[in-house]
């Protein structure tokens, strides 16, 4: 879908979509460490949820 997005550019205004090619790279690199904390959260988050749960599930097993 972004590669037939970028087509679409590329025949409307083509220098836009080469600033495109070349920015596109530089925002995934800024935006990876926010991926790699989203990531970390979700996973501390679902700790959290499993050790308040544990007692429900505990009691339902029996």
């Amino acid at each position: 879908m972004k590669f037939l997005l970028w087509c679409i550019l590329l025949v409307l205004c083509w220098p836009l979509a080469l600033v495109a090619l070349v920015i596109y790279p530089l925002v995934w690199l800024l935006l990876l460490p926010f991926r790699v904390v989203g990531i970390a959260v979700e996973g501390a988050l679902g700790l959290v949820w499993a050790i308040v749960t544990l007692p429900a599930r505990m009691l339902r097993a029996l």
